[in-house]
């Protein structure tokens, strides 16, 4: 009889022991098999929220906020020198400026009698609908400014005016152009972009003509976005918003993408280098290890129960075959007295010990199918917890909208919605072939692990030991 017959003839001579240690290693593969499944789905997650965020610098006026009055701008001179650094394949520059509709009243934000008087308006009027009661789900208006205030009847929120070296896109978002035909990026002209719920409101389309820094602008293109907070924001061309609103060179904002998330911090470096003190530098790649910190944690978890269960699995091959080595070592000197080698022998134990191990793989491969989802599921809502918990305010969906005096008589507004400030909610774990293979070379490589010791005891048997002890 060869040694591979034998071996698993050998692996089924005892029932119960067989049925017992079929069902422990299956366990243990399942759980391996399990960790496994969480790790990769954790992984491929980490690695999609990286490739996401992970090759951007955003670059800002230093101590520049939303809403301040001081706006101690960068300029388009300073960022050619980001355009030189090293690794940074595209910069988009844009500046931000907002105008009061004509003939809209502004809020009174001081003493009796004192108002704002804008330099510049424009004719078109925001899409936006503001629930200025405070009630109901809708977005909310908070007046700051001493002694608070309250909108006049004919209020209209600003309009939003934003010129950018990349009108295709808007707050990291691509915009479709719904009708007519995007802008150019670098030529000063008077074409706009607006979006389809501002050229309902006020009745426009494409070629249709408004005015804005007493200058008549033309819509070049309408277009649609999946941010609704933009739905009130003209698109110009960066030098045409620079002329227009009279910011010659400047620039609020910056957004360097580099080629590599290899080369992220040391471009990161050489740009905050480049523009020193007078720029707030932030690489995405802090963004994305905050965002991927709780699964950072379960994937920790998962790798290290994955090694412990290969362990332990390991640890059960390895008990259970010096177990039989010392219940057949007579046999064992027996078959060695009539010329069989170490070798040959050897290598049964090693098929009996891959038997078991297959077999409970078999089990284990079921565990891990069914449990892979609910178990990665229960790691990363148990990671998230933490960290959620710690948001404080409205309610999901809740939304805000803050109003404070600004440039020109205009307004800076800052938008909120608690239901975009959360952790991971759900990573769907995916159990391939490439997954299950993995599990079953786990098993191959408990059956050789807990199979190599119990060999070397075979090769220490002596016939004439054992004959002599019989």
């Amino acid at each position: 009889m060869n040694p591979v017959t034998r071996g698993i003839r050998n692996a089924f001579r005892n029932g119960i022991r067989t049925a017992s240690i079929m069902i422990i290693l299956g366990l243990s593969i399942g759980l391996s098999l399990t960790m496994l499944v969480a790790n990769k789905a954790v992984s491929n997650k980490i690695a999609s929220v990286k490739s996401a965020l992970g090759t951007t610098i955003s670059i800002s006026p230093a101590g520049f906020t939303p809403g301040s009055q001081a706006n101690n701008a960068l300029t388009t001179t300073e960022l050619r020198k980001v355009s030189s650094v090293a690794h940074v394949s595209k910069l988009v520059e844009t500046l931000t400026d907002r105008l009061p509709t004509t003939g809209s009243s502004m809020p009174s934000f001081g003493p009796a009698g004192a108002s704002d008087s804008p330099s510049s308006t424009t004719s078109l009027t925001s899409p936006v609908k503001l629930n200025a009661s405070g009630g109901g789900d809708g977005p909310h208006l908070f007046i700051n400014g001493g002694g608070g205030g309250s909108l006049p009847t004919n209020f209209s929120l600003p309009i939003s005016f934003l010129g950018s070296t990349d009108p295709s896109q808007i707050n990291g978002s691509s915009l479709s152009i719904k009708s007519g035909k995007t802008i150019s990026a670098t030529k000063d002209t008077n074409n706009a972009l607006i979006s389809s719920d501002m050229a309902s409101k006020n009745n426009l389309s494409v070629g249709s003509t408004f005015t804005a820094y007493d200058t008549t602008l033309t819509v070049a293109g309408i277009f649609t976005s999946s941010i609704q907070g933009v739905n009130d924001t003209v698109i110009l061309s960066l030098p045409a918003l620079q002329r227009l609103s009279g910011q010659t060179g400047t620039v609020t904002s910056a957004v360097a993408t580099v080629d590599s998330l290899d080369n992220l911090k040391s471009a990161t470096t050489a740009v905050t280098s480049a523009l020193g003190s007078s720029a707030d530098v932030q690489s995405s790649q802090e963004q994305a290890d905050n965002t991927v910190q709780p699964l950072n944690s379960v994937k920790r978890i998962s790798l290290f129960s994955l090694l412990g269960a290969v362990i332990a699995g390991a640890i059960i091959i390895l008990l259970t075959m010096v177990m039989v080595v010392r219940e057949r070592r007579r046999e064992i000197g027996v078959v060695k007295a009539i010329g069989a080698s170490n070798a040959r022998i050897m290598s049964e134990f090693m098929i009996e010990a891959l038997t078991l191990t297959i077999a409970g793989a078999i089990i284990g491969l079921v565990i891990g199918v069914v449990a892979g989802q609910p178990v990665t599921k229960l790691l990363v809502d148990s990671s998230n917890s933490s960290s959620d918990s710690s948001i404080t305010g409205p309610g999901p969906g809740a939304r805000s909208i803050q109003i404070n005096s600004a440039r020109g008589g205009g307004f800076a507004r800052t938008f909120t919605n608690n239901s975009a400030v959360r952790g991971i909610s759900t990573i769907k774990a995916q159990i391939g072939w490439g997954i299950l293979l993995d599990g079953f070379g786990a098993a191959v490589l408990i059956a050789v692990l807990g199979s190599a010791l119990a060999s070397g005891m075979i090769a220490k048997v002596r016939p004439s030991e054992v004959l002599r002890s019989e």
